[in-house]
């Protein structure tokens, strides 16, 4: 299913924290992991994921740095921080209340 994209755009840095929560990635990696946990439905591009990843090391809620991958390739590699994990268990509060409350809406009668 093809989702608005005002949808997922709302929700694409708690994805980016979410994935960083299981461990370190570069982005590429983070493109690829995202769209296999979601059976293809979220496709990051790199013009979107990388401004994020950028934003969240200005604020400090990340970090990078250069290391080998499995191939030797050098890349780089973000990972959370504790700010990073209080910004996520913040995000994580803001969604459940923002779709409990969106079902309250669209899934209770007005009659019953």
């Amino acid at each position: 299913m093809n989702f608005d994209k005002s949808l997922i755009s709302g929700s694409t840095m708690l994805l980016v924290l979410h994935m960083l929560e299981t461990g370190d990635m570069y982005g590429y990696e983070m493109i690829k992991e995202l769209e296999q946990r979601s059976d293809n439905t979220f496709t990051l591009k790199e013009g979107t994921l990388y401004p994020i990843l950028h934003s969240l090391e200005k604020e400090g809620s990340v970090v990078s740095y250069m290391a080998k991958g499995d191939t030797g390739r050098k890349r780089k590699y973000y990972q959370l921080t504790k700010n990073g994990r209080k910004l996520l268990a913040s995000k994580k509060e803001e969604w459940s209340l923002f779709s409990k409350t969106v079902n309250k809406v669209i899934g209770g009668s007005r009659y019953a």
